[in-house]
């Protein structure tokens, strides 16, 4: 049965719901507070990463985030301030970093990963719009013993979780990237990446073309309720009726949910990006190491991006940290020097984090109508095409591809 359906945030994990809601055969609406040409989703890396099976709450991570509190040029800042939602996020978190949590969340992540890279690749494969896919894997580079060691533990543990990953010595290093100052890597052969800029306007233009509506620069206002059903939508300049709603609102789906009645737990997570629109003769995407960065040859120019900022709801751009990206190019690539004006370009993206590192799908227990597609920190691009694909089978009442049991919204309350 074919129902309206209203998706609040336009970003990529909106419009893979509302791509596989029209394939079957629903009415589909998008609004979004702003209009769609910015954000985390234009900012990304771009990688699909079955290899990023740990979550960010793991062991260490919040000794790390204490120490690295202090240090605003750290790849993991987490802020100081009063707020009571930040202060039962941390707690969770803290909750969540332990090796049996590790094991526990790092096979639900390589599934939701894997099956989101093949519906990725059935995309591309239908002939939809033209973007880049390229499957060439993802390096984790590094220049030190100490990350070496690190990182072979990660990829042991990857194995056994059925990743296929090769080590790469110096030598043979130097063959496949020979503008790279590194001591070795371990390439995770099951990475692919995009350009997320194009394929975000392209998918846009698709989505258009067949019938979706979008109101953009629309503010989520309120809502109005009839027992355990959401009946409107009241934004800033309209009021919608509809069968279901989808909140993909991104790091606002925090303040979505409290409008809604629903407790859940998401946090923004800043990250940054520089992109070179210049030949860097870089060809593969890389993790650098020792300084948390990722690079990623796109289409037409190179983007080094990174960090995780908890630092609530804000696009302020901290110099430190996007120097500090600068810094990783140049000591990864020696021959790279990023100017004043690439860094005076750069961007940032605020990702929305949950406790545990896994994302928020499907229903809330108290409301009909109300799906939750949201809290997928840094694995958002990676996860889209899955995360669409579960809200459609959900609204329309179709066997799950996963058990969305430990995606679920009210599990920290």
């Amino acid at each position: 049965m074919s129902k309206k359906v209203i998706i609040i945030g336009g970003g990529i994990i909106g419009l893979c719901s509302a791509y596989y809601l029209l394939n079957e055969g629903h009415k589909v609406t998008v609004i979004d507070k702003s209009d769609i040409s910015s954000g985390a989703s234009f900012v990304n890396a771009g990688f699909i990463s079955p290899s990023h099976i740990i979550p960010l709450a793991a062991p260490g991570m919040v000794a790390a985030g204490f120490k690295m509190m202090f240090n605003s040029s750290s790849p993991f800042y987490l802020k100081p301030r009063l707020d009571l939602d930040l202060f039962k996020w941390v707690w969770n978190f803290n909750k969540s970093a332990t090796a049996k949590h590790v094991k526990y969340a790092a096979p639900i992540i390589k599934n939701l990963t894997e099956f989101s890279g093949e519906l990725f690749q059935e995309m591309k494969r239908n002939q939809l719009f033209d973007f880049q896919l390229d499957k060439k894997g993802v390096l984790l580079c590094y220049q030190t013993s100490k990350f070496e060691k690190k990182e072979a533990k990660i990829a042991k543990f990857s194995k056994e979780q059925g990743l296929n990953v090769v080590h790469i010595n110096k030598e043979k290093l130097k063959e496949i990237e020979p503008e790279m100052n590194a001591e070795g890597a371990y390439h995770y052969l099951s990475d692919a990446h995009t350009t997320p800029d194009d394929f975000i306007k392209k998918m846009l233009a698709y989505l258009q073309l067949k019938g979706v509506q979008f109101y953009t620069n629309e503010n989520v206002i309120g809502f109005e309720r009839n027992s355990n059903k959401i009946t409107s939508i009241i934004t800033s300049k309209n009021k919608f009726q509809f069968d279901e709603v989808v909140v993909a609102a991104g790091s606002w789906s925090l303040s979505v949910a409290k409008k809604i009645g629903i407790k859940m737990l998401v946090q923004a997570g800043k990250g940054y990006r520089i992109n070179l629109h210049r030949k860097t003769g870089i060809n593969y995407p890389a993790i650098l190491a020792e300084r948390n960065t990722s690079v990623t040859p796109m289409d037409g120019f190179t983007r080094f991006g990174g960090t995780m900022e908890i630092a609530g709801i804000n696009h302020n751009i901290n110099q430190t940290r996007v120097k500090a990206i600068a810094a990783a190019a140049k000591a990864f690539y020696p021959k790279i020097n990023v100017s004043n004006k690439e860094i005076d370009n750069v961007a940032c993206g605020l990702r929305p984090v949950s406790p545990d590192g896994l994302p928020f799908i499907g229903r809330a227990k108290t409301i009909n109508n109300v799906c939750f597609a949201t809290g997928h920190g840094m694995m958002g691009w990676s996860q889209a095409h899955a995360t669409g694909k579960l809200i459609s089978e959900l609204i329309s009442q179709k066997k799950l591809s996963l058990n969305l049991e430990p995606f679920s919204i009210e599990r920290f309350t």
